[in-house]
């Protein structure tokens, strides 16, 4: 019998706001910030309805994240101070090709 080796999660580490911490793959960008201590509302914990996980990509990430759905676009569209590197950090799952992710948390 062959055996599937199952991936491992990685910690990579990013920055937000100026500050440093550790991130998990495979997990969202939203519950990195929120199990780290960060203050990100995300009132609907994930559920891309109320936009309170709203985060700004600093420049070059944009390209690196996989792009924004439709229905995000639809949720940041109704938010103050979007910008074009706007994204929930919800909808960011974390992949080995994001470490040392730099990122503003929206306020």
């Amino acid at each position: 019998m062959q055996s599937i080796e199952t991936p491992t999660n990685q910690h990579i580490r990013c920055e937000a706001d100026g500050f440093e911490f550790e991130a998990i793959t495979e997990m969202s960008l939203m519950l990195a910030l929120k199990n780290t201590g960060f203050d990100i509302e995300a009132s609907c914990e994930g559920s891309m309805v109320c936009g309170t996980c709203h985060v700004r990509l600093l420049s070059g990430w944009e390209a690196l994240v996989q792009p924004a759905r439709q229905d995000e676009l639809d949720v940041l569209s109704s938010l103050p101070g979007v910008t074009n590197q706007s994204r929930l950090s919800c909808q960011i799952v974390i992949t080995p090709a994001l470490a040392g992710l730099s990122i503003e948390i929206a306020r």
